[in-house]
């Protein structure tokens, strides 16, 4: 392992432990939690973290002042997602202003002409679900989305060789990505898939996604053997600082659940069930993620 990175990987470890562990059953025993301590939570790290905050929105109340619309990525990803599925996303996606509708790649230049004028966003997945798709594939993708009118790319981390411990493989993945879109204007969010890594892996993907440019570091692709957590969000938040944002995705069900998150540091949220989480009018429909 890089020398650096493991130095970097047992600072965050220790003291997100220490702060975990005051935090039980959503009570923090001392006020110093990340969440609950926003001024307090200083930089760990010379050359990782920066400052830790409790996550946009949180009031001295404790209460969350933002309009929760704005943070979520209105999601349908489901293989048997027809054109009309997609275009019902689209509709919802516009009545309710959500951040963007994240699709599969075929998809990209439906929503682009669809949404044309809207204030939101098309965002589409590269290497999607696995990750495992080799780097030019990757870039051939994005420039692809690109072409299609995606302004958001979340891309897969290569989960196999992260966990191989090929950093300057992983990176270099990220980099080219981020390197593409960032020419076309385009952000890029990094899945690290979290359900299949340890604490120690989580903090180093997030470190390889922070120095290859990307913009986010998101939980999962909501295809594997888990979601989204508080925990990881406060976890990846740290890691990050307040340079990049943080994406929770990935079971995400609930005005709660949304909440739960940006209490803990997520600046965006991935989710299908929008329109129930903001207290939206719902109908049947496939369900994304």
């Amino acid at each position: 392992m890089d020398p650096k990175i493991d130095r970097i990987l047992r600072e965050v470890i220790n003291s997100y432990r220490d702060e975990s562990s005051r935090c039980k059953d959503g009570v923090c025993t001392d006020g110093k939690c990340v969440v609950h301590n926003s001024e307090g939570v200083q930089s760990i790290l010379a050359n990782g973290a920066s400052r830790v905050s409790a996550g946009i929105g949180v009031t001295d109340e404790g209460r969350l002042s933002y309009d929760l619309a704005q943070y979520i990525d209105h999601t349908l990803l489901k293989p048997d997602a027809t054109l009309n599925d997609i275009r019902k996303l689209c509709d919802e996606a516009k009545q309710y202003q959500f951040a963007s509708v994240c699709v599969n790649p075929s998809y990209v230049s439906f929503c682009a002409r669809y949404l044309a004028g809207a204030e939101v966003k098309v965002c589409t997945v590269i290497g999607f679900p696995l990750g495992a798709t080799t780097t030019e594939t990757k870039v051939n993708e994005t420039e692809q989305a690109i072409k299609d009118g995606a302004r958001e790319i979340d891309m897969v981390l290569n989960i196999g060789m992260h966990k191989s411990g090929e950093h300057e493989y992983v990176k270099n993945d990220i980099f080219q990505v981020a390197r593409i879109s960032h020419r076309a204007g385009a952000i890029v969010k990094v899945i690290i898939e979290t359900a299949l890594l340890t604490d120690e892996e989580k903090v180093q993907a997030c470190l390889l996604s922070k120095w290859a440019g990307a913009d986010f570091v998101k939980t999962s692709t909501g295809f594997s053997k888990g979601g989204a957590t508080a925990g990881d969000i406060r976890l990846m938040r740290k890691v990050v600082g307040s340079t990049m944002g943080v994406k929770a995705s990935g079971g995400v069900r609930s005005r709660e659940d949304a909440e739960e998150m940006v209490a803990s540091g997520a600046t965006r949220i991935g989710a299908s069930a929008s329109v129930k989480i903001i207290g939206g009018n719902v109908s049947d429909s496939k369900s994304g993620y």
